[in-house]
């Protein structure tokens, strides 16, 4: 019998993964396993799976659909003894789940402070909270432009952390053509 199909370790993203990061990955394997660009029939059944995991959770609505039957079917019990089934291993070259990642839902750990993000895996946390939590969604929000309106918050847990120097270190750091001398 074959083994049913794992939408998230064809598309080899964690389940907890942002569309965006799902709908970049699916691009990426779809370029890469192409028919026009890859030859021969494991590329093409390999197209074929990830055109199909894509069916499964490209679309929001979709994907909660397919996430309620996975997580149904990965807590029903296995048999007589009432043994429950675990949820699959990742794969070589899957990411494995971190003590970090914010589970789905889950509310905010408490004693917020600074503004509130109303978007993203910790929409309803505060900054101060996100910080104590993963300090790296802190550097990717200071990077991304949806941060900039948080940037004057996000620049000071950068520095009160160390992840930044300050500004008259970096001026006296900087190498270059037009040097302040």
């Amino acid at each position: 019998m074959a083994e049913p199909l794992d939408a998230y370790k064809v598309l080899q993203v964690d389940p907890e993964a942002e569309d965006e990061v799902i709908q970049a990955a699916h691009r990426r394997l779809a370029r890469k396993y192409h028919p026009d660009l890859a030859t021969g029939p494991e590329a093409a059944l390999r197209m074929a799976a990830i055109n199909a995991a894509w069916e499964l959770v490209g679309e929001p609505a979709a994907r909660a659909v397919y996430d309620r039957a996975r997580t149904s079917s990965i807590s029903r019990p296995a048999g007589p003894g009432g043994a429950r089934a675990s949820a699959p291993a990742p794969g070589p070259g899957q990411p494995r789940p971190t003590t970090q990642q914010r589970p789905a839902g889950a509310p905010p750990p408490g004693r917020p402070s600074g503004s509130v993000l109303n978007f993203g895996r910790y929409s309803g946390w505060s900054l101060g909270e996100i910080a104590r939590h993963d300090l790296e969604y802190i550097e990717w929000l200071d990077r991304t432009p949806i941060g900039r309106t948080y940037r004057e918050e996000v620049d000071t847990i950068l520095r009160s952390t160390g992840r930044r120097s300050s500004a008259s270190t970096e001026a006296t750091e900087r190498r270059g053509l037009f040097r302040r001398r």
